[in-house]
C-alpha cells in the first residue's frame, strides 16, 4: 500500500514518435511514448524541440524526446476528484430555441 504513495514527481526523459497530419481527411496530431511509460490522470507530457509546421495536405512523422513529470500521489487524487467538474466547463448547453427574444 504504500510503495504506491508518492509524495514527490519524478520527471522521466523518453524517446516518442510524433505524426501530424494536416488533410482534407484529417487534421491530427498523435505522440507515441516509447518504453514502459503509462501517463495518469495529473501527469504532465511536454514534448521537447522547437514549433512543427505541417503544411496543408501533407503528412510528417518526427522523432524527438518527451520529458514525462509524474504526478505525485496527493495530486493524482485532486486532479480525479475535480476533473469531471473542469470537464463541464468544456461542454454548452441550450435551451433556447434560437428565436430572438
Amino acid at each position: 500500500m504504500m510503495q504506491g504513495l508518492r509524495l514527490a514527481k519524478t520527471v522521466l526523459q523518453v524517446p516518442c514518435t510524433i505524426e501530424i497530419e494536416n488533410t482534407w481527411e484529417s487534421l491530427h496530431a498523435h505522440v507515441q511514448l516509447e518504453g514502459d511509460v503509462t501517463v495518469e490522470p495529473g501527469d504532465e507530457v511536454h514534448v521537447q524541440g522547437g514549433e512543427i509546421v505541417v503544411p496543408y495536405g501533407e503528412r510528417c512523422i518526427l522523432h524527438r524526446v518527451a520529458t514525462v513529470t509524474k504526478a505525485s500521489s496527493p495530486e493524482r487524487l485532486w486532479v480525479k476528484m475535480t476533473g469531471d467538474l473542469e470537464f463541464m466547463e468544456l461542454l454548452e448547453f441550450s435551451f433556447s430555441s434560437g428565436e430572438k427574444l
